[in-house]
């Protein structure tokens, strides 16, 4: 305890050089905090929204789709397995069949994907509900962004065209039952979802799909309920279809480490020079400690705290106001840019970060030790000091 206040009275001592160090490093505990919280949180929203709208709690594919072939979709469909077709009688799971096409609308046709789903299924998040309106004949539900690009709008006609299991080519009218608004932009762009019963007519193909999507949580854990070797279809869980996700998150934090490295470098290098510098000036002092009974490696612990004061004090600076700035940014959000929209992240139009336990006490730690091994590095001199020539102002 002697040890600690003699410390903090010499840390204290260097006045505002002292405190100017501690905001220094405190800028580097909020910013590091700052960031690891952001890229956590937009990981942990794109997740959610994806898993709500399209993932599910994992999906069962057809031996032969394949979302980036497009050239293998028209052969991806098929009668959907007992067992799947068990959990979609009882409501954990929704069979959902793709199918190739074009839309013609306000004198434009362009590619995609027609998509059939049960109306009454509640594994995910996708307003279907509205295909089930009798009074419209053909109701399909777009996106505002597929609508945007199509210029439509609900209640407007669009002319699809497709082709059916036989190879026939064939088209019909569909009226735009609703515009939903979603953040999942691979169930909003070039998709028109339908009926899934009106879309096996249309595509000649009674009782097939494409894929069957398991209800998300514990119910809809997929191989917890079906044994792998229970159907020919390929059972993908949700770190396979989160894995874009997950690649593109620690892309951006080995990016954003090297902010994270020159901040603690600045940090580390004025407490380097600092330690060189009191070691330099205070030899007379170390000298008189040491003709006193004080040891070595008392005196290396001694300055050695001193320069690890500046990482606890730094933490208790950066929570004075780095708790209310990080507090309003995950209450209020940051609002994304339209360049965002258009890459193709689900993540909306705000980012709420993410702040752990473990991101907060596991960043603090590493900084105190980082703080730490610089303030005991210039030290090591002092091991090899003689008292009468460190009171005579020599270093040896």
């Amino acid at each position: 305890m002697t040890m600690f206040k003699l410390a903090a009275k010499n840390f204290f001592r260097g006045g505002a050089k002292a405190w100017l160090r501690v905001v220094v490093l405190s800028l580097a505990f909020i910013v590091i905090i700052g960031l690891q919280g952001l890229y956590q949180g937009v990981a942990e929203q794109a997740s959610h929204a994806m898993i709500d709208a399209e993932l599910g709690g994992g999906q069962y594919w057809h031996p032969k789709y394949d979302p980036q072939n497009a050239l293998a979709l028209s052969d991806a469909h098929g009668a959907v397995p007992d067992p799947l077709q068990k959990l979609v009688a009882a409501g954990q799971a929704t069979p959902i069949l793709v199918v190739q096409g074009y839309m013609a609308s306000k004198g434009s046709l362009r590619p995609v994907l027609l998509k059939g789903i049960p109306p009454a299924q509640h594994v995910l998040s996708v307003p279907t509900q509205t295909l089930g309106g009798a009074d419209i004949p053909a109701p399909a539900l777009i996106g505002t962004r597929m609508a945007s690009e199509a210029g439509l709008a609900a209640g407007d006609v669009a002319t699809v065209r497709w082709r059916d299991a036989k190879g026939t080519f064939d088209a019909q009218d569909v009226r735009v039952a609703q515009v939903m608004n979603t953040s999942v932009q691979s169930i909003d762009v070039g998709t028109v979802w339908l009926p899934l019963e009106t879309l096996r007519q249309m595509a000649r193909m009674p009782g097939e799909a494409t894929l069957v999507v398991l209800a998300p949580g514990p119910v809809g854990s997929g191989s917890s309920r079906i044994a792998p070797d229970a159907t020919a279809w390929n059972f993908k869980d949700l770190d396979f279809l989160l894995a874009d996700i997950h690649a593109m998150i620690r892309a951006k934090e080995a990016g954003a480490s090297i902010i994270y490295i020159i901040l603690l470098f600045l940090a580390m290098l004025a407490i380097l020079d600092t330690q060189l510098l009191s070691i330099f000036y205070r030899k007379k002092e170390i000298g008189t400690m040491m003709a006193l009974g004080l040891t070595r490696g008392s005196v290396i612990r001694l300055f050695t705290l001193e320069g690890a004061l500046n990482a606890v004090l730094a933490a208790l600076v950066g929570a004075l106001y780095g708790i209310p700035l990080l507090t309003f940014v995950v209450t209020k959000g940051i609002p994304m840019p339209q360049v965002v929209e258009q890459a193709g992240y689900s993540i909306g139009e705000r980012i709420y970060p993410s702040y752990s336990a473990a991101l907060v006490v596991g960043t603090t730690a590493l900084v105190c030790v980082v703080t730490t091994i610089v303030s005991y590095l210039p030290t090591r001199q002092i091991a090899t000091l003689q008292p009468t020539e460190a009171l005579r102002g020599r270093l040896g």
